[in-house]
């Protein structure tokens, strides 16, 4: 079966290899409102795939994330890890991948070579120039660093509603203006996309200036393997 959307992410070689515990089938290292695990999360739904979530706290008791024996399993400290029967792979755009090659049942990417391409340029926007300025590594640097003279808010705000803008109008573009096709079958754009719109709701980015990217998240949040990876319904989540 091949997916229809025209939004999804990138497929390269696999991510590097390390050994854990054998047969332990798939285990999701994540953090309820990390965005790079919530794009995994949803991948892993998408695809029907039962796996395990093991939390890591990024905030508490100094964040888990750097103490041991997680820095083990990732030297960068960081989540999404999937363990795929002791198979370590890191980085959320890698194990979307992996997973899309591994497991073939509903693929994430369409077969035309120049549509992938498209695909790749739109999610790694999201993947490499959005969120890397505003996840949390970032925003504590700043404030321990700037805390007197920059507004870590305003920042954000400013990243992600440029780059927000960027994909919308290259929607625009490729739709005449007018509407834009919606997946079919939502694949890894979709993975990378409702993360970010998260993030950007939570800062109170103004969602109306993107309605193209508005109907895909409003289709997208009704599907159930978005709804069971949002960040509220993680069983680590903490609800303010």
């Amino acid at each position: 079966m091949q997916t229809a959307t025209l939004y999804l992410a990138p497929s390269s070689k696999p991510s590097f290899l390390m050994k854990a515990d054998p047969n332990d089938g798939l285990k999701l290292y994540s953090y309820w409102r990390s965005s790079a695990a919530y794009r995994v999360r949803i991948a892993l739904n998408l695809k029907g795939l039962v796996y395990e979530t093991i939390a890591v706290n990024l905030v508490g008791e100094g964040g888990e994330h750097l103490q041991e024996p997680y820095s083990r399993i990732n030297p960068q400290a960081l989540v999404p890890v999937l363990s795929d029967n002791g198979n370590i792979i890191t980085q959320s755009m890698a194990i979307c991948e992996y997973l899309d090659e591994r497991y073939r049942d509903y693929p994430l990417l369409p077969k035309d070579v120049l549509q992938r391409a498209h695909i790749r340029s739109l999610a790694l926007q999201v993947a490499c120039d959005i969120h890397p300025l505003n996840n949390l590594r970032v925003q504590k640097y700043l404030k321990s660093q700037c805390e007197e003279h920059i507004d870590i808010t305003k920042w954000m705000l400013h990243w992600m509603g440029e780059g927000l803008a960027a994909i919308e109008k290259q929607l625009a573009e490729k739709s005449g203006g007018h509407s834009v096709n919606l997946p079919v079958e939502p694949g890894l754009f979709e993975c990378f996309l409702i993360p970010q719109v998260y993030n950007a709701e939570r800062y109170g980015t103004d969602m109306t200036m993107f309605p193209l990217l508005g109907r895909i998240v409003t289709e997208c949040r009704q599907h159930t393997a978005f709804i069971n990876a949002a960040p509220e319904n993680q069983p680590d989540a903490v609800l303010l």
